[in-house]
């Protein structure tokens, strides 16, 4: 059976470096007999501001609405997670936190890679160190090494082309390999190995 990685988009500022950095992303890893994608756009889960009685952490989540439902569903689905996210004042996006605080028991004792980007020299550097406590408070196993992703605005085009001309872009191409691979084998280790 093959191993299930979620690549999440955090943000959802239409046509922003976000939305490229995807792009591109989906257009060269594609599925194989090992493993499966699952591309996961904030914009298509346009959930409201959590206001359950229940803690996700604790128990499960009652009253939730088909969007939720579908957010919840889409998340549980997973083996492991690559959780893309810019930098929003030194941490992430209110939206993208909003949509993990209503995450529990499906997220826990899996593996997930920090993809973090910028337009500015940094790569996200404070936003993907500001997911780390949230993401090892829901029980998730962090891989230790996030992929920073920098003054990256010319590096990818609007359709998600990699500029292989620009600085960096032969790097960002290397890291990207690196990640995926890493949450792939972390994934199946743990998917055939699981925490008891």
């Amino acid at each position: 059976m093959s191993t299930k990685i979620g690549i999440i988009l955090g943000s959802v500022r239409g046509d922003a470096l976000g939305s490229k950095i995807f792009k591109h992303l989906k257009s060269v890893m594609k599925n194989t007999d090992d493993v499966k994608y699952t591309w996961l756009d904030l914009h298509d889960f346009p959930l409201p501001v959590y206001d359950h009685e229940e803690i996700p952490l604790m128990a499960k989540v009652t009253g939730t609405t088909e969007m939720e439902e579908k957010w919840l569903s889409a998340v549980d689905e997973q083996d492991g997670y690559i959780m893309m996210t810019p930098e929003y004042n030194h941490a992430i996006p209110g939206g993208f936190k909003n949509a993990l605080d209503l995450v529990g028991s499906q997220v826990s004792n899996k593996p997930v890679q920090i993809l973090s980007y910028s337009c500015f020299s940094d790569g996200g550097m404070l936003a993907a160190a500001s997911m780390v406590p949230i993401l090892q408070i829901m029980n998730m196993i962090v891989l230790p090494k996030p992929v920073l992703v920098w003054n990256a605005e010319p590096n990818f085009e609007a359709e998600g082309t990699l500029n292989q001309d620009v600085e960096n872009s032969q790097h960002f191409e290397k890291r990207f390999g690196e990640a995926f691979h890493d949450i792939g084998f972390y994934a199946k280790v743990l998917k055939d190995n699981p925490y008891k």
